[in-house]
């Protein structure tokens, strides 16, 4: 209490400091010390908040086991952990080893290398990794996994379990931290000193040994004492659960004294990973400041790069710290469930977790161009790549092919470099101007919400134009602002960003334009709605009834149909998506969009996308209408509607069912095609019409325990006619075309698509859900190739298919024998939505044997000559007083005497 009480005075006069950084700069965020004792200043002060708001729960938050206090105290790590698996060691004392060496990795960062052996007669890896593997959180994980199942055997010997430590340790062949080297080891005590081990691989005490006395017993501490003093190390005790805690993180402050001692050279600015503060903010942590990285993000000009287009920073560990895949999720109550978790309601809950740290190949879909980017961005250099890639969709449905130009820089002052990543057609981007007062307010009035009968429903995106106009995502709250505003005010205001304004009042005047000279006057045969996404933040839905029914995001940057649209020439046609729990989402529609180009000087810009939506049951009836062969006298004359012979189906590129001659698929349209016909779903992939690709989602949430699966019963056996397999490919053929006719008949200006907003019975129940890695397969077309045949084999039956790709579209129609006339293939489905991976994701066992590239600091302060090592540590700080433990004896004693005489 004296050591706190001295370090509040000392340190009170920081107060003043900080105020005078904050008043010499304004946008300064959280300032902040930590001391070594544990004290930590905030400014500005605070109320404190339990995170986990859990009742009666210890609060254990401690300064200097942050990330940033972490990385700031000392150098980077190489850590090798030596537990003592000795018979002797069994019981309460292997309990406290276990948990003393579980705490130990909590306190190493992703700068940090690591490995965990057990030795006892001879020395073992207590997990997979048979070299130091880097300290990221999956790896320690197996470590926690792994000391575990650490058993106590055999007897104590130290120069086999220091000889291998050294061996591993001072193995330059693997990757590492190349800093502090340290032995951390944990034992109960012994009579061997192993000074020969010391002299053969440490004379030049290089390698710091750290040694930790477990539990109550009475071995003698000074051979163990010994080897911390002789090694540059520290001796600690351990004697219960409650010294582990502190004792398990001290060492820093030795790491720490070459460091101090380097005076102005070790005082630079270090920059940490993405972490979550105590104050429950997402800041990138900076010894002494934290930046928001909202803040950072707001340097950036987001709006002029085009949806597709983004930035991103890597640091030298290859983590990104800015990336639009880097959205740590909440955790806690009313998350949807991990297979239907897109288009998340924005729910704030009460608990949370620290964001993940992801590297930029697991961010985006690795390629070896990426790898090599990655390199390069981690080593400094700057450059520029031009490539094709695969594309993830904004609601990771599908996969698309992109071109993408990708320039990297080092950031000056910091170990960071940062990225820009753009599309062909976003390298220029329209910069409007209206100047005339009264334009501006006749593009404004379409916005009005007595206007949308005439102008179609509106929906603006939530960006802040003004400073004045207050962003809600309730899009009505926010028109209102605006309309209010602008009614009062000029795009010009000193509040305003003016050419976000002007934009959005010019896409409000050429779409509203749109509906009210081409829209209004075509009439709508078996479509719901038309509607113009555009670039500067506006939706226009016509007719007005269809907009009060518009579940897609306002905010047009983070729409998948948009995103996709652009990225394609073809027409894009989705459904919505499938709802398990029996609700009728194919009654919304299915989407058709497509982007407008515009060239201008030469430049390709494609600032909006428009579209239809289709009544599915509308298109089904013209659907088996246009592929019937009139007059026929055959068995097969055409997709017939429930027809007993053939199955006609329509899926896009992503594999998802949107259209079928069966009305028992109608309410399937959305779902996945390998859950509904597996063996021919199995079938399209073999002959490459589809190829897919399998991803890792780091940052899911799901829910505690896992649903149910239902298993699908086995089919009975039919022996079917096969048609003729020329016959099938005439059909697909003039059925493909016949379709292509009829759709686009009706697409005067096509829309866009994408998936619609979760039902509340989506929801699971108000129950906490838990941080958890998920598996993902998105499926595409493979190539293009427009036709394809075979023969789905079953076990005593066989269906003969034909594929077809719809020109300009990304469909393919398929007919085949039907699935009810051959029930004996494999009914295992294909899964395509996200599932929970049992196995953590990747195996870090498998990881570890090919490492990403990192590069360590510049600096390593491991060592400095005027070191004074003579303080090695002795008996515990937490060691009773000889006053209390006589006290205590004393009163054993009167209770055993009192009980005894009771007894008599």
């Amino acid at each position: 209490a004296t050591i706190v009480l001295n370090e509040l005075n000392w340190t009170a006069a920081l107060d003043d400091v900080f105020k005078r950084n904050r008043e010499e700069d304004p946008t300064l965020l959280w300032q902040v010390f930590g001391s070594a004792t544990g004290l930590a200043r905030y400014y500005p002060a605070s109320p404190w908040v339990d995170k986990s708001r859990t009742p009666n729960k210890i609060d254990l938050y401690d300064v200097r086991r942050r990330p940033w206090y972490i990385q700031g105290a000392a150098s980077p790590k190489d850590m090798l952990i030596l537990v003592d698996a000795s018979g002797s060691v069994s019981g309460l004392t292997l309990k406290l080893i276990r948990t003393s060496v579980i705490e130990m990795l909590e306190t190493l960062s992703d700068d940090d290398f690591v490995n965990v052996v057990s030795f006892n007669n001879n020395a073992q890896n207590v997990s997979c990794f048979n070299h130091l593997v880097q300290a990221n959180v999956r790896n320690k994980k197996k470590l926690k996994e792994a000391v575990y199942k650490i058993s106590a055997k055999g007897i104590t010997d130290y120069k086999k379990g220091f000889s291998y430590a050294f061996e591993q340790l001072l193995n330059h062949s693997v990757s590492r931290a190349n800093c502090n080297k340290i032995i951390m080891l944990f034992t109960d005590g012994g009579e061997e000193r192993a000074q020969e081990i010391f002299h053969k691989y440490n004379e030049d005490k290089k390698v710091r040994v750290f040694t930790f006395s477990v539990g109550q017993h009475n071995y003698d501490k000074g051979p163990i004492q010994w080897m911390a003093c002789e090694n540059k190390g520290y001796y600690y005790e351990i004697p219960s659960i409650g010294a582990i805690r502190i004792n398990t993180q001290e060492y820093l402050d030795v790491l720490g004294r070459p460091m101090v001692l380097a005076g102005e050279q070790a005082k630079q600015v270090q920059w940490t990973n993405v972490y979550l503060d105590a104050l429950n903010q997402l800041i990138l942590g900076v010894m002494g400041v934290d930046v928001s990285l909202e803040d950072i993000k707001k340097l950036t000009p987001r709006f002029t790069l085009c949806p597709n287009g983004y930035y991103f920073a890597i640091d030298p560990n290859g983590y990104v710290l800015l990336h639009p895949n880097l959205q740590p999720k909440q955790i806690g109550v009313g998350i949807p469930k991990v297979k239907l978790r897109k288009r998340r309601p924005n729910v704030q809950n009460p608990k949370s977790q620290e964001p993940v740290t992801l590297d930029f190949l697991d961010a985006e879909l690795e390629n070896d161009i990426k790898v090599e980017i990655r390199k390069k961005m981690i080593d400094g250099e700057s450059g520029e790549k031009t490539f094709e890639t695969l594309v993830k969709s904004q609601d990771e449905r599908y996969i698309d092919k992109g071109n993408r130009t990708y320039t990297w820089t080092a950031v000056n002052g910091t170990d960071y470099s940062l990225a820009l990543v753009l599309p062909s057609y976003s390298f220029y981007y329209i910069k409007a101007k209206i100047d005339e007062v009264i334009t501006q307010a006749r593009f404004s009035e379409s916005l009005k919400f007595e206007n949308f009968d005439e102008s179609g429903y509106t929906f603006l995106a939530p960006r802040e134009y003004c400073n004045e106009v207050k962003k809600s995502e309730n899009n009505t709250e926010f028109l209102l602002n605006f309309n209010e505003f602008i009614d009062r005010s000029t795009p010009s205001s000193s509040s305003c960003n003016a050419d976000m304004v002007i934009r959005l009042l010019l896409d409000a005047g050429f779409t509203n334009d749109l509906v009210q000279n081409y829209w209004s006057k075509l009439s709508l045969n078996g479509v719901v709605a038309q509607f113009v996404v555009t670039d500067g933040g506006i939706t226009r839905v016509f007719p007005k009834r269809a907009g009060e029914d518009w579940l897609e995001n306002a905010e047009t940057y983070e729409v998948s149909f948009y995103k996709r649209s652009l990225d394609n020439d073809n027409y894009i046609f989705t459904a919505p998506y499938y709802n398990k729990s029996g609700a009728n989402s194919y009654e919304s529609g299915i989407m058709v969009s497509k982007a407008v180009e515009i060239e201008i000087d030469g430049k390709l810009l494609k600032p909006a996308v428009v579209g239809i939506k289709i009544d599915a049951t509308s298109w089904m009836d013209n659907f088996t209408k246009t592929t019937i062969k009139s007059l026929c006298n055959s068995e097969i004359c055409g997709c017939e509607r429930n027809s007993m012979h053939v199955d006609c189906v329509i899926l896009d590129d992503g594999g998802f069912l949107l259209m079928s001659n069966r009305d028992e698929y109608t309410q399937q349209i959305g779902r996945f095609f390998g859950e509904i016909d597996p063996g021919l779903m199995r079938n399209l992939i073999n002959m490459s019409l589809y190829a897919f690709n399998k991803s890792y989602d780091y940052q899911s949430v799901c829910d505690p325990e896992e649903e149910p699966k239902q298993g699908a019963g086995l089919r009975s056996a039919y022996v079917p006619t096969i048609a003729d397999i020329l016959q099938l490919g005439w059909w697909a053929s003039a059925a493909a075309w016949s379709i292509l006719q009829q759709l686009f008949l009706s697409l005067t200006f096509p829309r866009f698509l994408e998936a619609a907003d979760m039902e509340d019975d989506d929801f699971g129940a108000a129950l906490p859900k838990t941080s958890c890695i998920t598996e993902q397969t998105q499926y595409f077309f493979e190539n293009n190739d427009k036709s394809f045949g075979g023969i789905v084999d079953c076990i005593n039956c066989s269906r003969l298919y034909h594929a077809e790709k719809i020109s300009n579209t990304n469909l393919v129609f398929i007919i085949s024998d039907s699935q009810l006339l051959c029930r004996s293939c494999d009914p295992k489905p294909l899964m395509q939505a996200e599932k929970p991976e049992t196995d953590e994701g990747p195996n870090p066992c498998e990881m570890v044997k090919q490492p990403r590239y990192r590069k360590g600091p510049e600096i390593c302060f491991d060592e400095a000559k005027q070191e004074d090592s003579a303080d090695c540590g002795g008996a515990s700080g937490l060691s009773p007083s000889l006053w209390s433990m006589v006290a205590i004896q004393l009163v054993l004693l009167w209770l055993l005497s009192g009980s005894r005489h009771c007894q008599l």
